[in-house]
């Protein structure tokens, strides 16, 4: 298994020369954050990127992600134009030495919480989401504020994405995501990329838009979509196990046994029974996720493929990206570790 860290590029107060410092961390997780979502991707921005991971002993074989334009998944005709792009975007990564470009299909907003500094009870703070919180919220409204979701859009670009996901029914999600697919899937197995879409985020509808990549049922009908082993997933232990209907522990093997697993996100979360939930610390105590019982899967199937440890808490005075500090994921990276080493038993 290849051990993977996310890193924002240079605006990321992490540097690179502290993750190298991680135990068995080979590879770097990132994207060129400066394009527009669906334009084109500067080749000499990609080898930037390239050498500088590489000048610190790691490599850059992951991207994450590269977003999917509003316009594809509404399914207008304007999608040709972004979908040509993101043909190219691939062709060129895979010319990097890219092999998987993590990406996700959620409408308008990308992963959401309620508050991104909940103060655990050892003083540490994490993400969290509270559904009786989202509920009483109005994304349209003058004063919505909510931590996570995509702020590049105005009042104005978000009222007419909403309006015009009215007539958006969860088929037509699907249809979407299928034309899609089986415009980039021949291309990205030309070049040998896995293509490794993220589950929904969290995984139900909120503010009444559609979300479609949310349980066992969602996953089967993706890979009936296009039957390419190139069509895999991101598993997220977070994002899935944020329903108590989802059993992610079969999930998971049933989803290896096929060939879909191309990057795995290794994330705890503390789930209550109405799925509010908060992130909490990687060791499977602190969470519902059994963690052990997670990487012994992946072990039973010889995993080989990426995994990273997803969002960590802050600790340790630690200020930076919510969810994205260096200390705690360095700790869930060396828990990970050990579990691994000690599957070989």
């Amino acid at each position: 298994m290849k051990f993977s860290f996310r890193w924002y590029g240079s605006s990321d107060p992490i540097p690179l020369e502290y993750i190298r410092q991680i135990p068995n961390m080979t590879g770097i997780v990132t994207a060129v954050y400066s394009v527009p979502v669906g334009e084109l991707w500067p080749e000499e921005d990609i080898e930037t990127l390239k050498q500088e991971i590489e000048a610190n002993g790691m490599r850059f074989e992951v991207v994450e992600s590269v977003p999917v334009h509003e316009d594809i998944k509404l399914g207008k005709l304007t999608r040709t134009k972004y979908i040509e792009n993101y043909k190219e975007n691939i062709r060129r990564l895979a010319k990097a030495g890219v092999t998987t470009i993590c990406y996700n299909f959620m409408p308008v907003f990308d992963w959401t919480r309620t508050d991104l500094n909940f103060i655990n009870k050892d003083g540490s703070s994490s993400l969290t989401l509270d559904l009786k919180k989202i509920d009483s919220l109005d994304p349209l409204s003058g004063d919505f504020s909510l931590p996570g979701w995509d702020e590049s859009y105005s009042k104005d670009e978000l009222s007419a994405l909403f309006t015009a996901y009215q007539s958006v029914t969860p088929d037509d999600l699907w249809d979407n995501l299928g034309y899609f697919l089986n415009e980039i899937i021949p291309v990205a197995e030309e070049v040998g990329i896995n293509m490794a879409i993220h589950p929904d985020d969290p995984p139900y509808s909120i503010f009444g838009l559609p979300r479609i990549i949310t349980d066992d049922a969602a996953f089967q009908r993706l890979f009936k979509l296009n039957d390419s082993p190139a069509n895999g997933v991101t598993f997220c232990t977070g994002s899935l196990g944020a329903r108590n209907d989802n059993d992610i522990y079969t999930m998971l093997d049933d989803y290896l046994k096929q060939g879909r697993v191309h990057f795995m996100h290794t994330r705890n979360i503390l789930l209550h029974e109405d799925n509010s939930f908060e992130e909490t610390a990687h060791m499977s105590k602190y969470g519902s996720v059994d963690m052990v019982k997670v990487l012994a899967i992946l072990k039973r199937h010889n995993y080989n493929g990426y995994l990273r440890p997803d969002h960590g808490r802050m600790i340790w005075g630690e200020n930076g990206r919510p969810g994205y500090g260096l200390y705690d994921r360095a700790l869930g990276a060396s828990y990970l570790n050990g579990i691994w080493e000690a599957l070989h038993y």
